[in-house]
């Protein structure tokens, strides 16, 4: 499922910017990563740090950031979290976060306050087809990974 050709998965949850995109996991922790649209806006990402596990992140203190041909900066975080692990072949090879957004996960995290809580502000399903479409027109952004 795509907007302009940016890649969608309805079964994630994304925040309102519809910059991350945040998977609920079967032991209770969180997995984050970029969206397709952000991954756009970025540019042609060059290096990926994210905060040691073990790290607690409040709403607010970025779990990781990125840099890129473009922009430099962190990589939203809107839930209280501790950092379990960043994605090692994501550090190595930034640019597989251009390639396949929504498999090249950024960290996994694990909620403070448990995973109902911390999805709480987040959309997802239907609901985030639209915002995040809706986003996209906006913004006239077109995807492309070719």
């Amino acid at each position: 499922m795509d907007c302009n050709g940016c890649e969608f998965h309805p079964e994630l949850y994304y925040d309102d910017e519809y910059q991350i995109w945040v998977r609920r996991e079967d032991d209770g922790n969180l997995t984050v990563g970029m969206t397709d649209l952000s991954q756009t806006i970025a540019g042609k990402i060059l290096h990926v740090r994210v905060r040691r596990p073990g790290t607690r992140r409040p709403p607010g203190k970025p779990v990781a950031t990125i840099e890129s041909g473009k922009w430099a900066g962190p990589i939203p975080n809107f839930m209280d979290c501790t950092i379990i692990e960043g994605n090692a072949e994501v550090m190595e090879n930034p640019s597989l976060l251009n390639a396949d957004p929504y498999n090249a996960w950024v960290a996994r995290v694990e909620p403070v306050d448990g995973a109902d809580k911390a999805l709480e502000g987040f959309h997802t399903g239907d609901d985030a087809r639209k915002g995040y479409c809706a986003r996209v027109k906006k913004d006239d952004i077109h995807c492309d990974k070719n």
